[in-house]
């Protein structure tokens, strides 16, 4: 599908698929800004759980008040893409096409598929130089099972080839157009408390997508990368939270609506002083596309 059409630009959005992306519930995040947010002069915009930046690029798109961003994932992998496609889209690009044209070449869905394993084996164990390995973690994102991100114990990334006969490789429009966004952006690498030293010196607003607690009891989410994300880890981010908020920062957090062991509100409990609201979600159940359902989130916000 052709993408829309800015002043003779392609309007930026992720350039990769993520699990839990929030392209679906734009509406309703922005519908929850600061009611001010549009007069303040002097934004600095901050997302320390990137992920594939929904949220980000419509910002970026739509506010011009925001002067400057900042973003962070955990994701080196990730935030790699994020940093080639800032300063050296050409080259990020070039790789991308070579691997185009290799897989479109193959006549089968067979072929494609040996071709997929060995690029995720390539992925897994070679060192690459940046740019042949960001187009390889695009690849690999475009032609996996539902574009998931999901590695092992040992951090190597496990997901299954999705069958993709002609998926959309090397989108060069979007990349550009994500370049151009992305000028006035900070890209880091780390844990979410990287953002601390990055404030602007003004208005700071901040939207936190973390690891989403699962719907009920007290199991962790490893998908993202090896590393876990429990009740411990949410405890911590609630306490930095209170930092943020100390510190005259706005906040806006996307979570789950998940009860804890004795059937309440995780949520409600540890962010008791916060404004929480329920969003609707569609969230997909199955491997079948058309088989969802909705699902209550939370909005958790500091104002």
């Amino acid at each position: 599908m052709k993408q829309p059409v800015k002043d003779n630009y392609i309007i930026a959005k992720p350039f990769v698929k993520w699990a839990g992306g929030k392209g679906s519930l734009i509406s309703q995040l922005i519908g929850n800004l600061p009611q001010d947010f549009a007069e303040q002069p002097n934004v600095t915009y901050i997302e320390p759980f990137v992920g594939g930046g929904a949220m980000l690029f419509y910002m970026l798109t739509h506010y011009p008040n925001i002067k400057r961003a900042v973003i962070n994932d955990v994701n080196e992998d990730l935030i790699n893409c994020y940093l080639l496609i800032k300063n050296d889209p050409e080259k990020l690009i070039a790789s991308l096409r070579e691997i185009k044209e290799e897989y479109y070449q193959l006549a089968t869905i067979e072929a494609k598929s040996h071709y997929y394993y060995q690029m995720r084996e390539k992925y897994n164990n070679e060192e690459l130089a940046k740019d042949k390995r960001a187009a390889c973690f695009i690849f690999l994102n475009k032609t996996c099972f539902n574009g998931l991100y999901r590695v092992n114990t040992n951090g190597k990334f496990n997901v299954p080839f999705g069958q993709y006969d002609h998926p959309n490789i090397c989108d060069e429009e979007l990349i550009m157009a994500c370049h151009r966004e992305l000028q006035k952006v900070d890209i880091y690498v780390g844990g979410y408390k990287n953002i601390t030293r990055h404030f602007g010196r003004r208005y700071n607003f901040i939207y936190i997508d973390p690891p989403y607690r699962p719907l009920s009891g007290s199991a962790c989410f490893i998908e993202y990368t090896h590393n876990i994300f429990d009740d411990v880890e949410q405890e911590k981010l609630k306490a930095y939270c209170d930092t943020l908020t100390q510190k005259g920062c706005k906040i806006m957090q996307s979570n789950s609506n998940s009860l804890d062991d004795n059937g309440e509100s995780y949520f409600a409990k540890l962010y008791n002083a916060y404004t929480i609201k329920q969003i609707l979600a569609h969230r997909f159940i199955n491997a079948h596309a058309g088989k969802r359902e909705k699902e209550t989130e939370l909005l958790i916000m500091n104002y």
